[in-house]
C-alpha cells in the first residue's frame, strides 16, 4: 500500500506529511516566524497538527528547522538520526542575530534520537515502510528518506541535474547510492518533485526561462559575491527586492549551485 503524501505548501521550503497506517511523519519545516502560516496551510489540507506523531528535519539549517521546536510544542515529537546530535543547534546563532523573528531553540531532552540502522523499524511504528539514509553532500547531516513505494525526499541535496557539476565529489557519491535503492519520485526540499521514469535527469524548467531572467540571476550573484546588501541589489537591477532575497537565499545556502538550479529552486516558471 503506497503511503498519502501531502505537500503542505506555505513558503519557500517544501514540507511534506507523510501519512502512514498509525501514524504520520512531517518532513521539513520552514524559516522561523512561519508557524501560523503552517498552520493554515495544515488546515487547508485538512489536517491537524496535533495528529503529526513525529518530525523529521532533512538537516539543520534555518530554512528547514526554524519552526520545528513550536510545532513540537503543539504535539508532534522531533525525531534526528544520530549523525545529526551534534547540529541541532547549528542554526540557533543565525536566528539569534535576526531580530525580526521570533525563534525557539529546539529542546534537547524532548528529542527522541535514532540510528540510522534503526530506522526502518523507527518508521515502521507509524505504519511506513522505508529507510532513512545519511545522505552528506549538501551538509554533513543531511539525511533522506526513501520509502519501498519508491517516493524518495531528499531535502537540500543537489538535483539530480545538476549531478554533472559535481563529478568526482560527496554530492555524486550520494545520488549513486540513493540511485542503487530503485527510487520512482524525488521530492526536492526547495524544487517541484520529480518523477523519474517520465524525465530521468528530474530536470524542471529545461531552456523555458527567458534570457533575461537568466542574465538577471547571474548579475544579482555577481553582486552577492561583493557583499552589496539585497535593497541595493534591487536599485541596481532593477528586480524585486523579494526576487533578489529568494536569488540570494538559494546561491549562499546551496555552494555550487547553477543558475538553472536558482530558477529551479524559486519556481520561477510563470512568473
Amino acid at each position: 500500500m503506497t503511503d498519502v503524501i501531502k505537500e503542505i505548501r506555505y513558503g519557500s521550503t517544501n514540507t511534506y506529511l507523510i501519512k502512514g497506517t498509525n501514524g504520520s511523519i512531517l518532513f521539513d519545516t520552514g524559516w522561523a516566524g512561519t508557524l501560523q502560516a503552517f498552520c493554515h496551510a495544515m488546515g487547508d489540507a485538512g489536517e491537524k497538527v496535533q495528529d503529526i506523531s513525529f518530525i523529521l528535519i532533512s538537516h539543520y539549517h534555518p530554512d528547514h528547522m526554524g519552526i520545528v521546536q513550536e510545532i513540537a510544542e503543539m504535539g508532534p515529537r522531533i525525531c534526528a538520526a544520530d549523525i545529526q546530535k551534534d547540529h541541532i543547534h547549528f542554526s540557533d546563532r543565525f536566528f539569534a542575530r535576526d531580530k525580526k523573528v521570533s525563534f525557539t531553540p529546539v529542546k534537547d531532552e524532548n528529542v527522541r534520537f535514532f540510528t540510522i540502522s534503526e530506522s526502518r523499524a523507527f518508521l515502521k511504528e507509524t505504519g511506513i515502510d522505508g529507510e532513512i539514509l545519511a545522505t552528506p553532500g549538501h551538509s554533513d547531516d543531511s539525511i533522506s528518506l526513501l520509502l519501498d513505494s519508491g517516493e524518495l525526499f531528499v531535502g537540500d541535496l543537489n538535483p539530480l541535474y545538476e549531478l554533472e557539476l559535481h563529478k568526482g565529489t560527496q554530492i555524486e557519491t550520494t545520488w549513486n547510492m540513493l540511485l542503487a535503492g530503485s527510487p520512482r519520485k524525488v521530492y526536492y526540499g526547495h524544487a517541484p518533485a520529480a518523477d523519474l521514469k517520465t524525465n530521468p535527469l528530474g530536470r524542471l524548467l529545461g531552456n523555458s526561462a527567458p534570457n533575461d531572467i537568466y542574465a538577471l540571476v547571474k548579475k544579482i550573484t555577481r553582486f552577492v559575491d561583493k557583499g552589496i546588501s539585497k535593497e541595493i541589489i534591487s536599485q541596481k537591477t532593477g528586480a524585486d527586492t523579494a526576487f533578489v532575497e529568494d536569488v540570494t537565499r538559494m546561491y549562499v545556502t546551496h555552494p555550487g549551485v547553477s543558475v538553472q538550479g536558482i530558477l529551479d529552486r524559486i519556481e520561477i516558471k510563470g512568473k
